[in-house]
């Protein structure tokens, strides 16, 4: 499997950077989008953020624009409204993509690592519904998509965008992640 630490990112200020800063810390990483209707999430995984920082909880946003154009902006666009609208403290990284020929080396080995979200099949049959072109199977399907990765870097759950970070299941995979020693 690929070390996620060493793997080439961008800070949301353009810095360049890598994970490595976050070994040994229980992560979770959302593809975030700021007109998304998903986008109230920013609320609830700013409150787990507050909430367990403290116990090694790191949660990562990657926004993309790959889901109906609903990351238009520049980093510096995403960064004011993540911090005028949600008081986002969490780390942001610069715009990436997600799925696609483009898809970032990071999103490749998640999804390789965790082709399946917890409750993908109702937010699927919801876009469907709605004439919403999906990503295929294993791929991310949209905007809030959250992987779980364990202080060893292991990429352990993944969940559908509509699993909302209070989710009972979510809270109780990172509970059980930061439990591990």
């Amino acid at each position: 499997m690929t070390d996620i630490y060493n793997i080439p990112l961008k800070r949301i200020d353009g810095q360049p950077t890598t994970l490595e800063g976050f070994k040994g810390k229980v992560l979770l990483a959302v593809n975030v989008a700021s007109k998304c209707g998903l986008t109230p999430q920013y609320e609830a995984l700013e409150a787990l953020y507050r909430e367990k920082s403290g116990d090694g909880l790191e949660i990562l946003g990657f926004p993309a624009n790959n889901f109906l154009s609903q990351e238009p902006g520049t980093d510096e666009d995403i960064v004011s409204f993540c911090s005028t609208t949600y008081d986002v403290t969490f780390p942001l990284f610069s715009k990436i993509s997600v799925v696609g020929a483009d898809k970032h080396p990071l999103y490749d080995v998640f999804t390789k690592a965790q082709p399946n979200a917890v409750s993908a099949g109702p937010m699927r049959e919801r876009l469907e519904k709605f004439g919403i072109p999906v990503s295929p199977e294993g791929e991310v399907l949209w905007n809030f998509e959250k992987f779980l990765i364990g202080k060893n870097g292991d990429v352990v759950e993944r969940f559908a965008p509509d699993v909302t970070a209070d989710d009972p299941r979510l809270v109780a995979a990172i509970e059980r992640e930061l439990a591990k020693t």
